[in-house]
């Protein structure tokens, strides 16, 4: 027997797999000697208070004010908020806007505003007061109320919706016009026009949000009027008004006073078009 060429090649290639593994274990240990081994720390957390309170509210809660005066029990306003929601105060003062804004630069430019009241403060516990206004809280229809019309029906469509319901719309026209739509889904709606929201008790509804102020526009268009940017509104019939109230009542069987939103939707019923409460939200 003797050593072939067969043998020394497999000596050969055996010998070089065991280098290069002793080699890959040499470096690995250099590695891991000259490697900076830390752990991550946890990072701590710091909880902040913020003002407000739970979304229910409390009764004897207020809000957290920050003020540079000292509290003073009798402070004065130079300016008081008159929050009544009526339609005739607003147009007014959209008629007033034109001519207010043309005198706002020169009064700036020849006096500062002064606040002739008596700055005043109130410390507060930070929660979420319980319903606003005075008598037993709650939260009256114009403000508590959201509608909901269908966003993907035609304008023909939504304008027999608002035919179904007798909502008539209104612009505010330059001018400090009052221009009214109704039977909306006709050849030709009936148009109207007032002089002022002297008289206009009915309750009445803005856009907050949605698509469907393009379609009153198109509306406004179908009997030649372009209201452009001019606020628009929906005014409700007294029946429709009370519609809504009672739907509002039978959902949860919960006090007036007692309810911080309603949100109506519109679904159709055969020909016809109903409302119905999707859900409500709660100061208790």
């Amino acid at each position: 027997m003797k050593v072939t060429g067969y043998d020394r090649a497999s000596a050969f290639v055996l010998a070089a797999v065991l280098a290069t593994g002793v080699s890959v274990l040499m470096l690995v240990a250099i590695w891991s000697a000259q490697h900076n081994w830390r752990t991550d720390d946890a990072v701590p957390l710091e909880l902040v208070v913020t003002s407000g309170g739970e979304e229910d509210g409390s009764e004897t809660e207020t809000l957290d004010l920050k003020t540079p005066f000292e509290e003073t029990p009798d402070p004065s306003l130079a300016e008081v908020r008159d929050d009544k929601t009526e339609i005739e105060p607003m147009l007014e003062s959209v008629v007033d806007l034109a001519d207010r804004a043309t005198d706002m630069a020169r009064q700036q430019s020849d006096t500062d505003a002064v606040n002739a009241g008596n700055p005043g403060s109130k410390s507060g516990t930070g929660g979420a007061a319980l319903g606003i206004g005075p008598g037993d809280g709650g939260l009256p229809r114009e403000q508590r109320w959201f509608v909901r019309f269908s966003e993907g029906g035609t304008t023909y469509q939504y304008a027999k919706e608002l035919d179904s319901f007798g909502i008539e719309l209104g612009a505010l026209l330059p001018g400090g016009k009052l221009a009214y739509v109704s039977n909306l889904s006709a050849d030709r709606p009936t148009v109207r026009h007032s002089e002022s929201g002297a008289g206009e008790d009915r309750l009445y509804f803005t856009w907050q949000g949605g698509g469907r102020r393009t379609a009153d526009i198109e509306l406004f268009r179908k009997v030649g009027i372009d209201v452009g940017t001019a606020p628009v509104f929906h005014f409700y019939p007294k029946p429709t008004e009370e519609r809504l109230a009672r739907l509002e009542s039978e959902y949860a069987n919960r006090q007036t006073r007692d309810i911080r939103r309603t949100y109506f939707a519109v679904e159709p019923r055969g020909a016809k078009f109903e409302f119905v409460v999707t859900r409500q939200a709660y100061f208790r």
